[in-house]
């Protein structure tokens, strides 16, 4: 996986202009390579103990492999871009469970990188899993997917003791009908460490087959790995009763409605069931995290909690720069990188018009 986009021995002198860039996955990344490569002082922050944001962290090694990631990672050290890691930029925003598993050891304020820096990139991503608003989905034994699996990759790669990973054995329910839940399927069925230990693996749609966003395909490799697919399901209570934990259902049907791209799911009366499981992945999309509270260092974000921005990557305040998901919403790694890319050539034209 490459991302500077120039050899090393072809970058020009130092322009003298510096950029921070927050957050090290791919919009970030491409973004640091881009621009190193017009001759720019590149550091980027993150608060994970390793660069490569979601695609190391948050994919299982068995789709992407991450020997090459970090080979372009190590290309950009190489190249000169300097890396400031378990540090969070604005350690008083909460992203919630995540904050716990990445647990950085430094902070600085998002203000003050303005300050220091000719630029900066926010490229945060969304690292926080959406609440269900369902009752009983805060106890123990129901975890956020997307977390827990950058938690069990911390483990992994040495960063975390193994015990402090939430355990997943038995029967286990995954709620949920994008990449996220299709990942958190697939780990406790292909990764060894589950081997004996998973019962059985059931991924719960609250729309059909056919209109999840993991697409059909996916859904019948998870089949083949031994998943049991509900559609048209979805979980309205989460709760332990005589030492067993409980999920109620409710199943549902789709109502096409005028100006609705997709039909929407709607609860069928009467139709609830009970089911037990021993533990649940939590997987009905990601939230933004920017590095900021509202009405921070004058930059504003728009109603969905994404950074607004205008056509050149510019936020509401001059010479911060947005890319990325914690731009657009959740994507792609593909999107995002090219967010990235298209972001470091506004800086470079906003940094070479201030010469």
């Amino acid at each position: 996986m490459k991302f500077l986009k120039c050899k090393k021995d072809a970058i020009p002198p130092s322009t003298g202009r510096k950029v921070a860039i927050v957050g090290a996955g791919p919009a970030g990344l491409g973004a640091a390579g881009w621009l190193r490569c017009k001759g720019h002082d590149v550091v980027v922050y993150d608060m994970a103990p390793e660069p490569g944001g979601m695609v190391l962290f948050g994919i299982p090694v068995t789709r992407i492999p991450k020997e090459p990631l970090r080979r372009g990672i190590r290309e950009l050290m190489d190249a000169g871009v300097k890396f400031v890691l378990r540090t969070k930029v604005d350690m008083t925003v909460k992203y919630g469970p995540i904050d716990e598993v990445m647990e950085p050891a430094e902070k600085v304020h998002l203000e003050d990188l303005i300050k220091e820096f000719d630029a900066v990139l926010i490229a945060t991503g969304t690292w926080k899993t959406r609440d269900m608003g369902v009752k009983g989905e805060d106890l123990p034994w129901v975890y956020p997917a997307m977390e827990w699996i950058v938690a069990l990759h911390m483990s992994m790669f040495g960063y975390r003791p193994p015990d402090t990973v939430p355990p997943l054995e038995g029967r286990i329910l995954v709620v949920g009908g994008g990449l996220t839940a299709a990942d958190a399927v697939l780990i406790p069925l292909s990764y060894q460490q589950f081997k004996g230990r998973i019962k059985e693996v059931v991924l719960s749609y609250r729309r059909s087959k056919q209109l999840a966003p993991m697409g059909e395909r996916e859904i019948d490799n998870l089949i083949l790995h031994g998943a049991k697919f509900w559609e048209l399901t979805q979980p309205v209570e989460f709760r332990e009763e005589n030492g067993k934990r409980i999920v109620r259902f409710v199943r549902m049907k789709l109502v096409q409605t005028k100006g609705e791209k997709r039909p929407r799911p709607v609860p069928i009366e009467g139709s609830e069931f009970e089911e037990e499981f021993d533990y649940v992945l939590k997987a009905v999309g990601v939230k933004p995290t920017p590095p900021l509270e509202p009405g921070c260092c004058g930059i504003e974000l728009n109603p969905d909690g994404t950074i607004k921005t205008d056509e050149n990557y510019m936020t509401t305040r001059p010479g911060v720069f947005a890319a990325g998901d914690v731009r657009h919403g959740p994507s792609l790694i593909g999107p995002a990188l090219k967010s990235g890319l298209e972001a470091a050539m506004k800086i470079h034209e906003y940094l070479t018009s201030k010469s």
